[in-house]
């Protein structure tokens, strides 16, 4: 099941806190049940709140018409009562407390599939409340769902209702593949006169095929010399219903030293100067024509609501990071500084998580050369790819 993410709200505010999904690590101090609720989300989702003292640690598996919820060295408290909103599919909430597990089992009046991560959110203390695990989904077929499974990364399966059988079939995960500029703007040109435009166009219908050969549904934003407003890239990603949005670029500088790769994730505040003077250049190219600007600005309204900011800038930042390594892995230059940077770039103002990757400086002579070449676009694509299968797109 893919949980709905096309609300469009009256803002373009989009924070890149780091709440989200974390790493499933044991605490040395044992964590503490304080209160289960549940309630209704537009587009007849049905939200499960899980409040505990510490930052949980957990695991996600299915029964018969069961979500079951395992936090790691937690203790269970028997006199909580579960506050159940009327209108959800959960009609019945208890504890069992194993050992120094606690598990939360809800028992559901309907099928729903699995949950993916963007469906799942941990929040930090606020205000009364103290952590919160927070996990959304609506009714479903129970594709992907495997019965009875205690670990939370299962990727296929089978489920089972009223005697009935069904083997589902892997997910095919969509991937939003975006050649940065194009058409009347070509972006950065080398010294040599190579055109960035060129450039990604080249290395993203390339990684296009690779990853149609690693069994992903992918599209590009252009496959041809066109030129596109940054809200169309972004609207392209949301129409498909991508898993993952990854914008290439190329950079410059003005020292012609420089070089290496960088990636971009989407923040309102840049993490240093750079990152916000590449973000100012790339969402100057809709400043081509005036008319087009003003109504880019008017029509990006893509946002999500204060949850699913933090779980798609969680999930952006995941995916960056492995990319990174990746890239780095592949013994391909890195620019000076942190890898991973956060800025504004309105390309990635979406409800798709995803990351801008400049793959080398056109400034640079010799970086210039390199990336004109099959040779290392094919070995960027590879490594780009590896980061693609590395990267847990599911819960």
């Amino acid at each position: 099941m893919k949980i709905s993410r096309r609300q469009l709200l009256k803002t373009v505010s989009f924070s890149a806190l780091v709440i989200g999904i974390t790493p499933r690590i044991a605490f040395s101090a044992p964590n503490a049940l304080k209160n289960i609720r549940t309630g209704l989300q537009p587009g007849d989702k049905t939200r499960l709140v899980i409040e505990i003292t510490n930052r949980p640690s957990y695991d996600i598996s299915y029964g018969d018409k069961q979500l079951i919820i395992t936090l790691s060295n937690t203790n269970g408290k028997s006199d909580i009562k579960p506050a159940l909103a009327s209108g959800t599919l959960i009609n019945r909430i208890t504890q069992i407390q194993d050992g120094t597990k606690l598990k939360i089992v809800a028992n559901l009046s309907g099928l729903i599939d699995a949950i993916e991560k963007r469906q799942i959110m941990v929040l930090d203390p606020n205000g009364d409340n103290d952590y919160r695990l927070v996990i959304d989904f609506k009714r479903g077929t129970g594709v992907g769902i495997l019965a009875n499974s205690s670990s939370n990364t299962a990727k296929s399966t089978k489920t089972t209702d009223n005697n009935n059988t069904n083997t589902a079939k892997v997910k095919q995960h969509i991937i939003v593949i975006d050649a940065g500029h194009g058409g009347k703007d070509p972006g950065c040109i080398g010294k040599g006169g190579t055109q960035e435009k060129t450039i990604v166009l080249s290395v993203a219908k390339k990684l296009k095929s690779r990853l149609d050969a690693n069994g992903y549904k992918t599209f590009l934003t252009r496959s041809n010399d066109t030129y596109l407003k940054l809200a169309e890239r972004a609207e392209i990603a949301e129409k498909k219903h991508a898993d993952l949005f990854i914008s290439l670029h190329a950079n410059a500088n003005p020292s012609r030293n420089m070089k290496g790769f960088s990636i971009y994730t989407l923040s309102e505040k840049a993490s240093d100067e750079e990152a916000q003077k590449l973000a100012e250049s790339e969402n100057a190219a809709d400043k081509i024509d005036v008319d087009g600007f003003e109504q880019f600005s008017k029509d990006i309204r893509i946002a999500l609501s204060a949850l699913q900011q933090h779980a798609v800038a969680q999930l952006s930042e995941e995916y960056a990071t492995g990319c990174a390594k990746s890239l780095n892995r592949a013994s391909i230059d890195q620019q000076p500084g942190p890898a991973v940077r956060h800025a504004p770039f309105a390309v990635l103002r979406s409800t798709v998580p995803g990351a801008l990757i400049e793959l080398g400086h056109l400034s640079n002579k010799k970086e210039e050369k390199l990336l004109k070449s099959d040779e290392h676009q094919n070995k960027l694509v590879e490594a780009i790819t590896k980061s693609v299968n590395s990267y847990d797109f599911d819960v």
